[in-house]
């Protein structure tokens, strides 16, 4: 959303709103946000074009799909040339199983979110996919034991 004009007050409450669900009608998004239904569904348009709404999805529990195991792990690539982090860039978004990935900081080059069916299914995922290749040196995984809180919502606030 870089270079798109600010977000005013109708805009932030029109995201709120769509983040709690956004599976409303424009007509009760804009009753909610305090406005007629014209303007709301003008907002959101421009909202869309401009990129502050990325897509509209579906909030899947990933325990009801059987994908009860989650791990970080922190990724040390052999050389973390421009080249080498644009290969790696491109593999990890093959992979289903990276929900997150963040170039980062300090003494690795990445963090990755993995969600498996089990730790089973990790260590495959591992072997056969993030260590199948030149480019990854070391890599530090972190098992989640409880989510203590896992929202998608911004904290999008009125400036």
């Amino acid at each position: 959303m870089t270079g798109s004009p600010p977000l005013d007050p109708g805009d932030i409450r029109i995201l709120r709103v769509l983040q709690r669900d956004a599976s409303l009608p424009v007509s009760e998004v804009a009753r909610l946000a305090g406005m007629s239904q014209t303007p709301a569904w003008r907002r959101i348009k421009r909202l869309k074009e401009t990129g502050a709404i990325r897509g509209v999805v579906a909030l899947v529990d990933r325990h009801a799909v059987g994908l009860n195991f989650v791990a970080y792990a922190f990724v040390k690539l052999g050389v973390p040339s421009r080249q080498n982090m644009e290969v790696f860039d491109r593999m990890v978004n093959t992979w289903p199983e990276v929900l997150l990935c963040e170039r980062i900081t300090g003494a690795v080059d990445y963090l990755i979110k993995v969600v498996t069916r089990d730790i089973q299914s990790y260590d495959e995922f591992l072997r056969f996919k993030l260590l199948d290749n030149d480019l990854v040196t070391d890599v530090q995984s972190r098992i989640v034991v409880a989510t203590v809180k896992d929202t998608p919502a911004l904290p999008v606030r009125e400036t």
